[in-house]
């Protein structure tokens, strides 16, 4: 007999049943667009709505999101609400670039992430990661309270800065995790002349205050591009072939501009680490709420790190830990939503011949917080079961169900890096210590850019006594 407790249903809002009106849609997308999607996306493949005049598809049916995201990806261009959010933060960097722009860019940071890095990457992974939980130790580890979303954006960063920027980022604040939650908070979000279509030069109101902190980026950025260009124009031999330095050959190669490589620089340094590390908050806050699992990790973690294996196993390693990480992914997937618009007419067939016409002009939502969470395609579908993704069982999980890193041309190109990343981070911080609710932890998901927790992730961390 299964003797383990009902599985722990992490909060998120339930799906509405009532329809809202116009003026009530604009309140909700303001306050937080996850509490706008009703039952039906969350129980049909797909739906045909209007949203302010705009036709719009939203699709869940694995088949259809195949379709749109690859097999016909080329007459799916980003739709025009996601470019008038991101595109004043990112300008041409590889998230919100398109075209020639895009393959340019892409191509020019692919290097960077094939396998020939994973060991060297790993190895710094774990040496930032060790070094960040001293943090805990310092503190006594007897139980001190801390904000762990803020933690898990710093330990990020200083990940980031060490494999992609050899440590050079330019920047002398102490509050890097707070410029970045202001910057999303007052940049990442739909305005009210979003929705209204209006051109670019009309200012948002809900964005006034978030140019300080852009510009405040946009200047680490430059002063970071300038002071390897300085190191690379004395010595180009001693000077580290990280992504920095891959980016700025670009200019004289020919491949991408200055200003294009400013784009990429901050939209790694914005927005490279942020998913990671909203999904590794969320990882602590799940287990810390299923101690059956919690346990499987802590005995896995220890006997693995005790063989002395290479971090660069880990990830293959550690089936519990990456199974934990990625159910979290599934719960609050960082990017809650994956926006295309038809550029010509389309059609699609389903498994029962029943055909879905797509006009041109068309808005295509595909959701991964509702596929995530969608009746069709999981069980139990808003509780958190890692097991679902033990090796086991992760056969039983298709390719386009499960989408936190995208799928097609436009796949997160960091997706191996950052799962990485996460599993060498959960296993070098639950093997010293526990992380644990306090009264005070009572996180809500809202979407700012990524799913954050609102109210912060506070959490009391002990130093474990059986290692």
């Amino acid at each position: 007999m299964d003797m383990r407790p009902d599985p722990f249903v992490p909060p998120a809002p339930m799906p509405r049943t009532v329809p809202p009106g116009r003026l009530e849609i604009i309140r909700t997308i303001l306050r937080n667009p996850l509490e706008l999607w009703g039952e039906p996306s969350y129980t049909l493949p797909w739906i045909k709505t209007r949203f302010f005049r705009e036709r719009t598809l939203i699709v869940n049916d694995p088949g259809l999101i195949k379709h749109v995201l690859v097999d016909n990806a080329a007459n799916y261009r980003m739709s025009d609400i996601r470019q008038l959010v991101l595109r004043p933060i990112l300008r041409d960097g590889l998230l919100t670039a398109e075209g020639e722009v895009w393959k340019r860019s892409r191509k020019a940071v692919a290097p960077v992430f094939t396998p020939r890095h994973a060991n060297g990457f790993a190895g710094q992974m774990l040496r930032q990661s060790e070094d960040y939980a001293q943090k805990y130790e310092t503190a006594g580890g007897e139980g001190q309270i801390f904000e762990i979303a803020s933690d898990m954006t710093e330990l990020t960063f200083v990940i980031l800065a060490d494999t992609l920027f050899s440590g050079e980022i330019i920047t002398t604040s102490n509050s890097f995790a707070d410029d970045v939650n202001a910057l999303l908070h007052r940049m990442g979000r739909v305005d009210p002349m979003d929705l209204l279509r209006a051109p670019s030069w009309v200012p948002r109101i809900t964005r006034i205050g978030g140019q300080k902190v852009l510009d405040k980026f946009r200047s680490i950025v430059r002063q970071t591009m300038d002071a390897r260009l300085a190191r690379m124009n004395v010595d180009r031999a001693s000077t580290p072939d990280d992504f920095l330095t891959l980016l700025l050959e670009q200019a004289t190669g020919g491949g991408l501009s200055n200003e294009e490589i400013e784009d990429n620089i901050l939209t790694f340094i914005g927005a490279g680490h942020e998913t990671t590390a909203r999904a590794l908050a969320w990882t602590l806050y799940c287990v810390a709420n299923t101690p059956h699992f919690r346990d499987a990790m802590e005995d896995e973690i220890g006997r693995v790190m005790a063989t002395g294996a290479e971090p660069v196993r880990w990830l293959d390693l550690m089936p519990y830990t990456r199974a934990a990480f990625e159910e979290a992914l599934r719960l609050y997937p960082p990017a809650p939503s994956i926006n295309r618009a038809a550029i010509a007419p389309d059609k699609w067939t389903d498994a029962k011949g029943e055909i879905v016409d797509i006009e041109a002009g068309v808005t295509v939502l595909i959701m991964p917080w509702t596929l995530h969470r969608h009746e069709l395609y999981w069980d139990k579908p808003r509780a958190f079961m890692p097991e679902r993704f033990l090796p086991e069982n992760r056969g039983k999980i298709g390719r386009f169900q499960f989408l936190p890193f995208g799928a097609g041309p436009r796949v997160c190109i960091g997706a191996t890096f950052a799962l990485q990343e996460a599993v060498i981070a959960l296993a070098v911080l639950m093997k010293g210590f526990r992380f644990d609710m306090t009264d005070q932890t009572k996180p809500w998901p809202v979407q700012k850019l990524t799913t954050q927790p609102q109210n912060g992730l506070p959490m009391r961390v002990t130093r474990r006594t059986s290692l």
